[in-house]
């Protein structure tokens, strides 16, 4: 082993409180499918923030975020509007209140609100599901991959094969590792549903703020600046860039220059605006029907949904941070002593793993590692807790068994999450990089999405059809382009096409999605009424919303385009102040840092006055 026996008492009993808050709340949780899959809509918004955040505090995402630190440095802040973080910003300023009238159970459900139940709403409701199906397989398989190779390194093959009937060859180890661990997760998400997991996501979210500072702290004592600054490349330490990215770390260490050329990096001007284009159109398209969506379909209120999709930055980004950027400056200053050899090669996603088995002293090691594994199921239970949702409440009660009692409803979830952690994991053991799969999520997937949920907010005459057709030409685009484009230009890297593709994709869906509405009936006039009614989007609504205003003269149609559009301008600003701040701190950078911190208190004051005050009640 290469732990201690008391960092191993402190994950085991991480481990044993999880499954007992799974089996505590069992008995509330199956209640009825409001309770198993939103809590009742019971929690208040700040758990549920915590939750949110606690799910994307993940292994797998934090040890791509500290590769992407280690390589780029303070330029690194940029990389992860590839989801895009900025998201969130969307959410809290609008889209989370839209999404919270709709008062229903998935996203799924919400898609009858806007199509109906005629043949183009069958369908939309249809493509839904599957993209959610989709999209929670690939996250549990990205999940899967990461918590293996994570756990890899602490707990050798060696150590463990004497104590197993089986033998496995090196590549199938960190599969081993998942597989266990997946498992536990799995347990107590069916046992106690959303209560189950926000009340381990707030413990996990505690144990892993601790650690963070613990780790920042150890950073910034044992690191100088002078120390830092000669161990990294010129323009390290900087978020600012040119046309090209010009991070040369030749002579320091050498391999990291082949890295930053598979990655594909290298105009970095180029990249970082295909992803602000794509990040603006994806956040706009609102919430991938996932645990995200979950979380804010099980708030209180509209304003509670908002308030929870503000919290989560204000939560995760400094914490997370802190911690990614101290086990950077170890790591770089450090990096002659880092094992970062997997399967016989150099594997620069075993930095955060290695670093913490190499600079984590007894005890802050246990929390780490206890925290991190909660991490990895906290995303895994989120997201397996939304797939039942939409297979059991979109399929199963609708089309199957409409007068299922619950009992039969909650039996029926179990073995939709049994069956979709292993689909996930067959899918996982041939997966060999977290970053190949998370470009084919973002990028990829989550391309095919975007076209028809734009429209479906802001354009009325947007039909079910239209809405259908659009999405599945993105889909059958995410599966197919990438793999053609990787045959036709096969000197790309690899990691990256999805984006290059996303154009491409965008304009496929787009035509096939705008053609089919045109070319068919809109939906029916009261349907949009009512959904106009009680959703009051902005955008081209405007038949719609004269007919409303016909018959309610009472009616105050939303105005708040241009206040919204300003608010992501600075929400967008504070939350890349909160990415940065905490690294800037860590690294020592006091200046740059005290700039970010006014930059920081400025752009909050404005949200609170632009933003928080007008909340609706």
């Amino acid at each position: 082993m290469k732990i201690a026996a008391f960092d191993i008492a402190i994950i085991l009993l991480y481990l044993s409180t999880i499954i007992g808050i799974g089996f505590y709340l069992k008995r509330r949780a199956s209640e009825n499918m409001r309770a198993y899959y939103q809590g009742g809509r019971k929690l208040p918004w700040y758990m549920l923030g915590l939750s949110n955040a606690s799910g994307m505090f993940d292994i797998s995402g934090t040890m791509w975020l500290v590769t992407l630190c280690f390589v780029y440095g303070m330029k690194s802040i940029w990389i992860p509007w590839l989801w895009p973080v900025f998201n969130q910003v969307v959410l809290m300023v609008y889209l989370s209140i839209w999404l919270r009238r709709s008062n229903v159970l998935t996203g799924a459900e919400w898609i009858r609100t806007r199509f109906g139940d005629g043949t183009g709403g069958k369908l939309s409701h249809m493509i839904v599901v599957v993209f959610a199906v989709i999209s929670v397989l690939g996250f549990l398989a990205y999940g899967f991959v990461g918590v293996g190779k994570f756990i890899e390194i602490f707990v050798p093959w060696e150590a463990v094969s004497p104590y197993l009937p089986f033998e496995l060859t090196p590549e199938y180890v960190p599969h081993f590792y998942g597989i266990l661990f997946t498992s536990i997760a799995t347990l107590y998400v069916m046992l106690g549903g959303m209560m189950s997991i926000v009340w381990a996501d707030v413990l996990q979210f505690t144990i892993m703020t601790i650690a963070a500072l613990a780790i920042g702290i150890i950073a910034m004592v044992q690191v100088s600046p002078e120390a830092l600054q000669a161990a990294t490349p010129q323009g390290w330490a900087n978020p600012f860039f040119g046309w090209r990215l010009d991070l040369d770390w030749s002579g320091i260490i050498d391999e990291v220059n082949d890295k930053i050329l598979s990655d594909g990096y290298s105009l970095f001007s180029i990249f970082v605006m295909m992803m602000l284009f794509k990040g603006i159109l994806v956040s706009a398209a609102g919430p991938a029907p996932n645990y995200d969506m979950q979380k804010i379909l099980a708030t209180r209120s509209p304003r509670e949904g908002a308030l929870m999709s503000g919290f989560v930055s204000v939560a995760l980004m400094p914490i997370r941070y802190f911690m990614i950027a101290g086990f950077t400056v170890l790591a770089v200053v450090y990096y002659d002593r880092l094992d970062l050899v997997s399967g016989g090669n150099l594997d620069f996603e075993n930095i955060l793993p290695g670093a913490i088995l190499e600079f984590a002293p007894i005890g802050i090691m246990g929390l780490l590692l206890a925290g991190l594994i909660a991490a990895f199921m906290s995303t895994f239970a989120s997201t397996v807790n939304a797939a039942p949702a939409y297979l059991v409440n979109d399929i199963y009660l609708r089309y199957i068994n409409p007068q299922a009692s619950n009992k039969v409803l909650i039996r029926a979830s179990y073995f939709c999450s049994v069956a979709v952690v292993v689909i996930s994991t067959v899918i996982g053991l041939y997966v060999q990089s977290i970053n190949s799969v998370l470009q084919w999520l973002v990028s990829g997937l989550w391309g095919g999405y975007v076209v028809s949920n734009v429209l479906k907010w802001y354009w009325w005459r947007l039909n079910g059809l239209g809405y259908f057709w659009g999405m599945l030409a993105g889909i059958v685009c995410a599966l197919l382009l990438p793999p053609l484009y990787r045959l036709l230009f096969p000197q790309m890297a690899s990691d990256i096409v999805p984006l290059y593709v996303f154009p491409l994709m965008l304009l496929l869906s787009t035509v096939v999605c705008i053609a089919t509405t045109l070319l068919t009936p809109p939906e029916d006039k009261e349907l949009l009424k009512n959904f106009y009614r009680q959703v009051n989007p902005w955008g081209f609504w405007g038949p719609v919303r004269r007919q409303v205003e016909a018959e309610n003269p009472d009616f105050i149609a939303n105005a708040n385009f241009k206040r919204d559009m300003f608010n992501i301008l600075i929400g967008v600003i504070t939350q890349t102040a909160l990415v940065a701040l905490p690294i800037l701190i860590v690294i020592q950078q006091w200046q740059s840092g005290l700039t970010c911190l006014l930059v920081l208190v400025i752009s909050a004051l404005v949200l609170k006055k632009s933003w928080y005050d007008r909340l609706p009640d």
